[in-house]
């Protein structure tokens, strides 16, 4: 049986967490599948330690909440499942980690640790994070307020002030937006159309503009816990959107990625074409 999975990658700008759970269960990455035990209504966080989009199978809608940011994924079961098999794959090196999940009942879990045998590997990828975390402290003592910050706000004047007051800021420049004309993976919960508009780069992070149009009669609230990708943060010009065809159904939502957008929206799906003569 073919399995069809679909892969959520998130990055929330903000996450604070309470938790009277302070012990963290380790466990080896030998190329086997691991099982993770989950308890419906609560969620456990695992600490893969690697960039990662999560595959999962559609039975998995509605019974499983999946969200990753910076290495770290967040699982809450909304109700009691047997084993099923996630996919996480590691966006640099192409490595596929299986867990084996499930969900009972039960008190709230320890988080669990994934550790690996390429401990180089991991100590690479952390002096490369640390890196270009010295690259943004020196950056944004140069500017008045984060990196991030200072893109969003210089992408809102360039789209909705008068050009002739827009601040300059040095260093900024325009770059090349690498999207599909309308992107379909960004908010794929909603009736809502996805139009890249612009970009802006600033060192190696770079803020993309995107036109949301919704596409219904009712009105949107916009959560940027919704948004599909591994963004530095993600902010709405406005918070929710009116029904389509009123003055308020379009907004901008800018994503500040390291690097080009690309890299961080998940691709668009591949359609298959039949060719004439197939049967």
């Amino acid at each position: 049986m073919k399995l069809h999975l679909r892969y959520c990658l998130f990055s929330l700008p903000l996450l604070v967490c309470h938790s009277t759970v302070n012990a963290t269960e380790l466990v080896q990455w030998q190329r086997l599948p691991l099982p993770v035990e989950l308890h419906t209504g609560h969620e456990r966080v695992i600490f893969v330690n690697r960039n990662v989009r999560v595959g999962y199978p559609a039975e998995l809608d509605g019974k499983l909440r999946i969200q990753s940011s910076g290495g770290t994924v967040y699982l809450r079961a909304a109700e009691d499942f047997p084993d099923t098999r996630l996919q996480l794959f590691d966006m640099d090196s192409g490595e596929l980690i299986l867990l084996d999940v499930r969900a009972t009942g039960g008190d709230e879990l320890e988080p669990l640790e994934l550790r690996y045998d390429d401990t180089v590997w991991r100590s690479d990828v952390v002096m490369e994070e640390e890196t270009k975390e010295q690259t943004r402290t020196t950056m944004q003592e140069e500017y008045t307020g984060p990196v991030p910050v200072v893109l969003t706000r210089y992408a809102a004047q360039m789209l909705y002030a008068p050009l002739r007051t827009v601040e300059p800021v040095a260093g900024i420049s325009p770059v090349q937006v690498r999207l599909a004309t309308a992107v379909t993976t960004l908010l794929p919960g909603e009736s809502v159309t996805a139009t890249p508009l612009n970009a802006w780069r600033l060192g190696d992070t770079t803020v993309t503009a995107i036109k949301l149009q919704n596409q219904n009669k009712g009105r949107v609230d916009l959560d940027p816990r919704a948004l599909q990708g591994n963004f530095l943060t993600a902010t709405f010009q406005h918070s929710w959107l009116g029904a389509h065809g009123t003055p308020e159904d379009t907004t901008v939502v800018y994503l500040v990625t390291d690097g080009s957008a690309d890299n961080a929206i998940l691709p668009e799906p591949v359609t298959e074409k039949t060719t004439r003569g197939d049967k």
